[in-house]
């Protein structure tokens, strides 16, 4: 059995099966043996499933996000503002996609040009977003009809067990959708390597998601990848900075730190640098740790001690290399709990590990820049591509850096998050992308037949 701990109790609250290659391959002929009624299922059904989810969920918002928050620490009042909104949202949008006409048939000269299921979708989710990821993989490869099996994170497998329960509702049949928890090590690789699994969508760690593509690569499956990110909100010289630095904390600290496309990069005209600071500082300051279950609570813990100690880590490391602690620091909270104290570093250079690397808790690191170009250099200087933000007076300067970031994605001026636009990464910050009628690509395959 694996058991399940909340993170700011330090006590157990659950428990699951450890499952086996067994029970994988199990799963998978089940899966596999469901694939040809399912895919021959009208669009307009898998439709109407997929929208059945999203109101299964929106049904029972506080149900998850008192899971979320029990297992995995997140604020409660984050869970319910984002955590389950945003995968509903994920579901209607997948919906409002296949009912816009996703399947419908396209001609090119005498070929006729179809979309097809991929076959059997192996899904393998993180612990930090434990609905929205299992729900952007899972919704959009049925509804594109695929069968899936799903492992979630071992660290946060409780919501996974109620997302299962609203599928069930929404009307998908047996052997369409299976659970398997357990460990990555066991469970996903053997996801992986099965040789009837044809596609894996992955979200986790970089290193991870080598790993998966190295096993997936044995049998030559579709690999999608969410990764690790290190995201720059680059500030410009015209832009409000109050206002660009109070919003960047806020992203940099959600849901604890532990986002992997946070802005954890505050990229400021060196002029401005120290007033940047003391700005970060006093936002920084009103994330108190405590009890994520309390609705005024706007910082947990992390989600595990291995996850603690690896955040401790980096924030010793950024002393080491000479960045300037201006918030925070290694020692925990007092208390029980997997508490991070929410740090702020200024003078950051990009070659510090604080800039380099992924940290995945509440870490900013204040980095200065001679003007524009030095900006854009420093903020494509990491390994990762996954999220970044721009801030002006200007929205059409915003927009032009915008475009010079090597990143999946970037919001412009504390832009609102979209369910519906395309979410994935450029370089080791993954391949493929999420939401709408970009995440059906990931599951459908493109016939061209010759008439």
């Amino acid at each position: 059995m694996i058991e399940v701990v909340n993170p700011t109790t330090e006590e157990v609250v659950g428990t699951v099966r450890a499952g086996t290659p067994g029970d994988v391959d199990a799963t998978v002929t089940r899966a596999a043996t469901a694939f040809p009624a399912w895919a021959a299922t009208p669009v307009e059904e898998r439709a109407a499933i997929a929208r059945r989810v999203a109101e299964g969920l929106a049904a029972r918002v506080d149900e998850f996000a008192t899971t979320m928050t029990t297992e995995m620490g997140t604020p409660i009042t984050f869970a319910r503002k984002v955590q389950v909104p945003n995968p509903v949202g994920i579901a209607h949008g997948v919906a409002d996609a296949l009912e816009a006409g996703y399947f419908a048939d396209a001609e090119i000269g005498n070929s006729l040009i179809l979309r097809e299921p991929v076959g059997v979708v192996a899904a393998i989710t993180p612990w930090n977003f434990p609905l929205q990821q299992v729900v952007a993989k899972v919704v959009p490869a049925l509804a594109a009809g695929n069968t899936v099996v799903l492992k979630p994170s071992e660290l946060a497998p409780l919501t996974a067990d109620l997302f299962a329960e609203v599928l069930a509702g929404a009307g998908v049949p047996p052997g369409v959708f299976g659970l398997v928890h357990g460990t990555g090590s066991v469970v996903g690789e053997a996801l992986a390597v099965h040789p009837v699994v044809d596609a894996v969508s992955f979200t986790g760690s970089t290193r991870a998601g080598r790993r998966v593509s190295a096993l997936a690569a044995e049998t030559v499956k579709r690999v999608a990848l969410e990764l690790g990110g290190k995201s720059a909100n680059v500030v410009l010289d015209d832009a409000d900075l109050v206002r660009a630095v109070k919003i960047g904390v806020a992203n940099a600290f959600m849901n604890n730190g532990q986002a992997c496309s946070a802005w954890t990069r505050l990229l400021v005209p060196a002029d401005r640098h120290d007033e940047a600071v003391e700005i970060a500082v006093a936002a920084a300051a009103k994330y108190v740790p405590g009890d994520p279950a309390d609705p005024a609570t706007r910082i947990g813990p992390a989600v595990s001690a291995a996850q603690r100690d690896r955040v401790v880590a980096f924030i010793r490391s950024g002393v080491e290399e000479g960045a300037s602690l201006a918030l925070g620091g290694p020692d925990a909270p007092t208390g029980r709990g997997f508490h991070v104290a929410p740090t702020v570093f200024g003078n950051v250079r990009p070659g510090m590990a604080i800039a380099q690397e992924e940290i995945f808790g509440p870490v900013l690191s204040v980095l200065p820049y001679t003007d524009q170009d030095d900006a854009v250099r420093i903020a494509n200087s990491t390994i990762y591509g996954l999220g970044g933000a721009v801030f002006s007076a200007d929205p059409e300067r915003a927009l032009a850096v915008a475009k010079r970031l090597r990143t999946g994605q970037v919001d412009i001026n504390g832009a609102a998050f979209n369910t519906a636009a395309p979410f994935g990464g450029y370089r080791q910050s993954g391949n493929g992308r999420e939401f709408g009628r970009f995440g059906l690509d990931e599951f459908t395959e493109v016939k061209s037949v010759q008439r």
